[in-house]
This record gives C-alpha cells, sequence and structure tokens, in this order.
C-alpha cells in the first residue's frame, strides 16, 4: 500500500542565529512520523529554508509547532534581509510527494493555516493551490509590500487575511503574517552539452522555457524587439509549460549546461522536458551528454521516467523498481558529470534511513531461519502473504517472459500490463508479509498495558480489542489481494509464453496456499473478538473467498495439465 506523503519546505525569518534556528527545528524533530531532510540557512538573505516530509498529519502537526516557535523567538521588528518576507515564517508549502492529491494536499494546508490563525494569532494569507481567491495564487501578490506594509494592507477589504486577526497589534508586530499553501514539486536539473558556448545553451533554454523570447525583426538574436500597439515586448513562447530556464557556464565542469527549474512536474515531467531539450539541442548541432538533479527528488520522478523509456524500448515495465529507476538513471544520463545513487537522492528512500528491520529484507535463509525459531512472529500469517508474493510473482515473471518472446513483439504492451498489474499485488503482498507480524507485535503491546485503575483496565481491554480486529483484517486483506492474483495467472496460462505455463501452475498453488493461510488466521484471530457482529462478518467475508479458491485453483491447474498433455 502506498504511503501519503508531503514535504513541507518552511522559510524562517532567521538566517545568522543558529541557536534561534535549531530551537524551531527542534520542534520539527519531536513529531513522530516526521524526518527533518534539510536546513539551509543563509546570512546575507537572513533567511532559513528547511526541509521535511512525512504523513500528512504528522507534517502538519510539525509545521503548527515550527511557526508558533518561530513567532516567539523571532522579532519582525528588528529584521533585514536581501530576500522579500513578511513574517517570522515567511512561507510554509506543502508539497504532494506520494499516495496523496493536491486537492488533498491544498485541504491540508488550509487546515493548518485555519489552526495558525486561530490558536496563534497569527495573519494568514493561503496562497497557490489552497488559495481561497484567484489574485492570492500568487505568492508575490500575497507579500507585496512585504512586512513593512502589513499595518496598512492587513485591514482593507481586499488584502484582509484569510485566517487570523485584521490588525497590525502587537502580536502581529513582532510575528508578521505567515503564507501557507500547496504546491507542485519543483524539481531542479541541468543538462549537460558538448559545448562550451553559454549563448548557444540560453538558446536552447529560450527554445524550451515557458516564456520564451523575446519576438524580433529578422535576426532573432540582434534584430529589433517587436512591440505590440501598447508599447509592450511580444514574447514567443517556449515549448515546454511550468519550466524556468537560462543557458550558463560550468568552470568545475568546463561544459556549457541549460539549468532549469520545473515548477510542475504533473503538467512537464522532467523526462519530458529531458527529451525536448534533446531534441532542440540536436537541431543546434548540440548533444545533451547527460544532466544533473539538485536537491532530492520524489520517487515517482524517476519511475515515471523509467517507464517513459522502457515504452520507447517496447519493453515490459513490470519489473523491480530499482531496475526501473536504473534505466532512468541511465536514459537520462543523471551519472554523467558524477555518480548518482537514489538511496542518498529520492525522498522516499531517506524516509526508509534508521526505520526498524523488515522481514522482507532478509535473505530466504534469513526467513527460513527466523521463522523456525522460537520467536512467535513470523508466523502462519507472513508466511502465507509471502507464499502469495512468490506466486504473483512466478505469474508476473511469465508475462515479462511473454512480453520479450522472439515473434510476439506486436504484443509486448499486452504484457507489460500484465506484469505491472503482478508487479503491484507482489508488492502489496510482501507490504503484508511485515505488516501480519506488526499486527501480532500490537496485540502483544496492547497486553502489556498497565491494568492497576479502572480506567487503565479499560484503555487495556480496548486497545486489546482493537488490536484484535486488525489482527484480523490484515489476513483478510492478504486473502483479497491475493486472490486478484488468480486473474493473472490464468490469462499467462492462457495466453502466455507456454514454454512457462508450470511457472504459472505452481504460481496459482501457491496462491491458494497463501488464501489458505490467511483463511486460518482470521478464522483464529476472530475468536477473541468481543464484538460478534465485526467477527462474523470478517469470517463471512473471509469464508466466500475460501470457498471460491479450490474453483479458480482447480481450473488453472486443469489448463496447465492440457497444455502440458499437448507438447
Amino acid at each position: 500500500m502506498l504511503q501519503k506523503l508531503i514535504e513541507c519546505v518552511p522559510n524562517f525569518s532567521e538566517g545568522r542565529n543558529m541557536q534561534v534556528i535549531k530551537q524551531i527545528t527542534d520542534e520539527i524533530e519531536k513529531v513522530e512520523g516526521v524526518k527533518l531532510l534539510n536546513v539551509d540557512p543563509g546570512a546575507a538573505t537572513n533567511r532559513t529554508v528547511v526541509t521535511f516530509v512525512g504523513s500528512p498529519e504528522s507534517v502538519s502537526e510539525a509545521a503548527f509547532r515550527a511557526i508558533k516557535k518561530a513567532g516567539e523567538v523571532i522579532d519582525m521588528r528588528g529584521h533585514h534581509g536581501e530576500h522579500p518576507r513578511m513574517g517570522a515564517t515567511d512561507v510554509c508549502p506543502f508539497i504532494p510527494i506520494a499516495g496523496i492529491t493536491m486537492e488533498e494536499t491544498a485541504e491540508y494546508a488550509r487546515a493548518l493555516a485555519k489552526r495558525v490563525g486561530e490558536e496563534l494569532e497569527i495573519p494568514v494569507y493561503c496562497y497557490e493551490n489552497a488559495a481561497f481567491k484567484q489574485e492570492r495564487k500568487n505568492l508575490a501578490n500575497c507579500r507585496s509590500g512585504e512586512y513593512e506594509g502589513l499595518a496598512k494592507r492587513i485591514p482593507t477589504l481586499e488584502w484582509r487575511p484569510d485566517f487570523g486577526p485584521a490588525q497590525f497589534n502587537e502580536r502581529v508586530a513582532v510575528t508578521g503574517a505567515t503564507a501557507i499553501g500547496a504546491r507542485d514539486f519543483l524539481v531542479a536539473i541541468n543538462y549537460n552539452l558538448n559545448t562550451t558556448s553559454t549563448r548557444r545553451a540560453n538558446a536552447i533554454a529560450f527554445d524550451v522555457r515557458e516564456k520564451g523570447r523575446k519576438l524580433r525583426e529578422g535576426n532573432p538574436i540582434t534584430g529589433k524587439i517587436v512591440k505590440d500597439e501598447k508599447g509592450n515586448d511580444i514574447w514567443v513562447p517556449g515549448t515546454l509549460k511550468g519550466c524556468k530556464a537560462i543557458g550558463w557556464f560550468i568552470e568545475e565542469y568546463g561544459v556549457a549546461q541549460v539549468s532549469m527549474n520545473v515548477t510542475n512536474i504533473s503538467q512537464t515531467p522532467v523526462h519530458i522536458a529531458f527529451d525536448e531539450v534533446v531534441e532542440k539541442a540536436a537541431a543546434r548541432g548540440i548533444r545533451v551528454t547527460g544532466s544533473e538533479i539538485v536537491g532530492l527528488i520524489p520517487k515517482k520522478v524517476l519511475i515515471d521516467a523509467g517507464k517513459h523509456y522502457l515504452a520507447k524500448q517496447q519493453r515490459s515495465a513490470g519489473i523491480a523498481e530499482e531496475e526501473i529507476i536504473k534505466i532512468a538513471v541511465k536514459s537520462m544520463g543523471l551519472d554523467d558529470l558524477k555518480p548518482f545513487n537514489p538511496r542518498e537522492r529520492v525522498i522516499e528512500y531517506l524516509l526508509e534511513e534508521g526505520s526498524s528491520a523488515k522481514l522482507i529484507d532478509l535473505t530466504a535463509k534469513g526467513f527460513a531461519n527466523l521463522t523456525a525459531s522460537e520467536s512467535p512472529a513470523p508466523g502462519g500469517g507472513s508466511v502465507s502473504a509471502y507464499m502469495g508474493a512468490l506466486g504473483a510473482a512466478l505469474a508476473t515473471m511469465v508475462a515479462n517472459l511473454s512480453s520479450h518472446k522472439a515473434g510476439w513483439d506486436h504484443r509486448w504492451e499486452e504484457f507489460s500490463k500484465w506484469a505491472e498489474k503482478g508487479q503491484n499485488i507482489m508488492n502489496e503482498m510482501l507490504y503484508l508479509v511485515d505488516e501480519d507480524t506488526n499486527s501480532f507485535n500490537k496485540i502483544m503491546e496492547a497486553f502489556g498495558l498497565p491494568k492497576e485503575s479502572d480506567a487503565e483496565k479499560a484503555a487495556r481491554s480496548s486497545a486489546i480489542q482493537a488490536a484484535t480486529q486488525y489482527a484480523t483484517e490484515i489476513p483478510l486483506r492478504t486473502m483479497k489481494v491475493a486472490y486478484s492474483a488468480f486473474d493473472l495467472i490464468e490469462e499467462m496460462v492462457k495466453e502466455g509464453n507456454p514454454n512457462s505455463v508450470s511457472d504459472a501452475g505452481v504460481g496459482a498453488l501457491a496462491v491458494r496456499s497463501a488464501i489458505y493461510g490467511a483463511y486460518m488466521n482470521v478464522r483464529i484471530n476472530s475468536v477473541d473478538l468481543k464484538d460478534r457482529a465485526i467477527a462474523d462478518k470478517l469470517v463471512a467475508e473471509a469464508q466466500e473467498i475460501y470457498n471460491l479458491t479450490a474453483g479458480r485453483e482447480k481450473r488453472i491447474i486443469d489448463a496447465v495439465l492440457a497444455t502440458l498433455s499437448s507438447k
């Protein structure tokens, strides 16, 4: 299951006093479920950019605490710096990273804005995708006049804050105002060129950036600038929406680059921008030798790119995540100038660091040895989920072999889609391997709660029941996911590479075993549920899948044996 992740990049109006900055970042790190990724102070701007990531709820809480602390330790009455600003926490954008839409992210931003305005009494403007008014989408409009203009601005009808006080009182004089919003992830990427010419790099940048270049008469570089009837310059737009770009020479590398900010990766994915720069460079006799991504990126950027280039090669995308990312790195030359390690650059991977060990990360031998030990977990539920993962993996293998079979090139896309479905099933089954053990551990933790007073006893009993229900729901989910693999397996038996039909058959046996094993866990765990209505409902759902399984398995195995008999 895809974890919901958002990134928060608040900018605080202090870039010189590290003790003050640390007080703010300490508040962020106190919140469970949040990981602080970067703290970037700037002395000249007197501003610090902080980056942290986590679940929407955890990020919202961490952002609130940071804004609260900033309002306590930063006094805007004495603040000076080169960067535009209007508050102790100047801006606080939320950025969707994984498993969450922009619309959902904007709602979290608005909820935070409301809380900051009401509880902290700080004026808040909602901007970008969280804006309530069109003119407030642009941050520059919200921040116009900066801190010094707030006293006259916030009482007006036009620029009354969305939340918080609409008067410049003593509290607001200290904290200033804050802009809270939701925006897309910005990717900074530089394209390496086989030239040292900044002018040529700029020409390519102007070809592709959304702003484009000024229209000129005759020579596009030295010609007279064309103006409209009002005397304004006329611009010829570039080919890439949501992209800003310039050309420059990097002395360290000895090459010119097109430096680009992709401000909307939904509108213009990074791989599409890369292909366009390659095409425009080639039209000018220049080759893109590779690229470099600056800073951190969501995993989706590389996954989408890898699938894009696999499709160009007419290759299946139903392969391991690591392999898809490797295709993306090599296709865009991300390791052209220096090594590119996804484990150090992808936000989701950084979040995994320091997390508890997972069963699925053990070797096959290690998993077997741990299962055989005196430890009660992993048990039958985790092993059932793992059998389901292996069953889905075998069917996925058949799909990938079929997509690459000589003479079947015209069917590559058909089998690629099946392979991707198989990968998704396998990945969820692998998640359930660990989650089944986690659910057992939750029960043990609940039994360990104190039981001295009546209140403690009631809380303990409630926690035990909640954990027991979850431990019943997880194997039921294993059954449902495993059963969905039958469609893939049956299709591979009928349409896949006939030389691998036995592999699909073994996959069916593994999936059957996964379902039966998980069924037993639903039954045994449901016995301890006091709410018999919930218990009966869960068992009934499990029974229905159990009853259908034997028929599906038999149909598949009969088809496998029929194919083998005809050979």
